[in-house]
């Protein structure tokens, strides 16, 4: 049986909150709102039945966020989750620690088994008014212990109730938001290219010349050559997508992975024929190419997210759903936030000029811009 202690999760857990220390309010209406998503995902599992195969990871998820929500309204009011579960379930009482288990019918080990219940739908909304009661903490109206005990054991019922293993929903929201919101340590990322000769890496330390003509057209050139085809725009409403080739340098700089790039200089891994043809393939290409479009035409309504620190968490979870399967998706959504950012300044900067030196290194995982002479 797996476990994950509750008191470590609460620590792990505290320096992804980003919120004001001193406003309840904001926590409580994402609260609400994590709990009506775990209701809308229900009501898919209810409508589509099989063909919502993304059910479990969904509620997971969600559920997860719940969690997240009520650890953080819990510790600006300087009460232990630990404490609030201990109350939510009395067979805990006096307990030295608290573990979430991979059992299904009991959330919480040492925890007496709830009945099986099969009424999700009474639950849920039993959770829904739970959650709205919690509502009126804010301005002291009644007793938050209370409050948040009620809620809580709804709360695990539901856990219960879904079939998902409490310490799997806790474990996921610990990678999750830490992933999202604590920068990783460099040297303890993946390398992509370790074991490969210089020719199958991708370089270290690159330079690349981006150089508009007459034409409108877009170039590159590596080390005095030049390397794939001239882009246009190739759209009536001009946006400068002929110089999108900066993410895929982003990407390479900054999260060691760019199928695109590895293309272009011609520095696939062909002598692992199963990494050159799960990785570095046409399909991998294309993935990386959807999602350079798929971020660029949402950064279009967001000024190519100038004077912005950070992407939002939708765009963040799409680039995983994107990359799911390849071995980027090792890379936490940290650093694709800074992956992106980091592209879109420099694209700023070559859309200005008209073209540009970009500058990368994958050591430091920087990419840099520098004007043409």
């Amino acid at each position: 049986m797996d476990t994950f202690s509750i008191s470590e999760y609460e620590e792990l857990i505290s320096p992804t909150d980003r919120l004001p220390k001193d406003n309840l309010v904001p926590l409580l209406q994402g609260l609400f709102s994590e709990v009506g998503s775990v209701m809308a995902t229900s009501k898919k599992l209810h409508r589509e039945q099989e063909a919502y195969l993304a059910y479990q990871s969904a509620v997971v998820e969600e559920l997860g966020d719940v969690l997240w929500y009520l650890t953080a309204i819990l510790r600006r009011l300087n009460i232990a989750l630990s404490k609030v579960l201990e109350n939510a379930l009395p067979s805990l009482a006096n307990s030295e620690e608290l573990y979430a288990t991979s059992l299904s019918h009991a959330p919480l080990a040492n925890v007496k088994a709830y009945e099986q219940i099969d009424k999700i739908d009474d639950l849920l909304l039993q959770l829904g008014r739970e959650a709205a009661d919690l509502l009126q903490i804010h301005n002291g109206s009644q007793d938050a212990m209370t409050l948040l005990v009620n809620f809580t054991s709804i709360y695990l019922q539901v856990v219960q109730s879904v079939k998902v293993p409490f310490s799997v929903i806790v474990q996921t929201n610990l990678q999750k938001a830490r992933g999202r919101f604590i920068p990783p340590d460099i040297f303890s990322l993946p390398n992509f290219d370790a074991g490969f000769d210089p020719e199958e890496r991708l370089p270290d330390a690159f330079r690349i010349e981006i150089k508009q003509r007459a034409s409108g057209r877009s170039y590159l050139r590596w080390n005095g050559v030049f390397i794939g085809d001239p882009l246009t725009d190739n759209i009536a409403d001009k946006d400068a997508y002929r110089f999108h080739d900066v993410f895929h340098f982003a990407y390479a700089a900054i999260l060691h992975w760019s199928p695109t790039f590895r293309a272009l200089i011609k520095h696939k891994r062909k002598s692992c024929p199963e990494t050159e043809e799960a990785q570095d393939s046409g399909r991998a290409i294309v993935v990386e190419e959807g999602l350079s479009a798929y971020i660029f035409s949402s950064a279009k309504h967001l000024n190519f997210f100038e004077n912005q620190t950070t992407v939002s968490f939708d765009i963040l979870k799409t680039i995983q759903d994107f990359v799911r399967g390849y071995e980027v998706e090792q890379c936490p959504l940290s650093l694709w936030e800074r992956a992106v950012l980091d592209g879109f300044r420099v694209f700023r900067e070559v859309r200005d000029h008209n073209g540009g030196i970009v500058i990368g290194n994958r050591k430091e995982r920087t990419l840099q811009f520098e004007e043409l002479k």
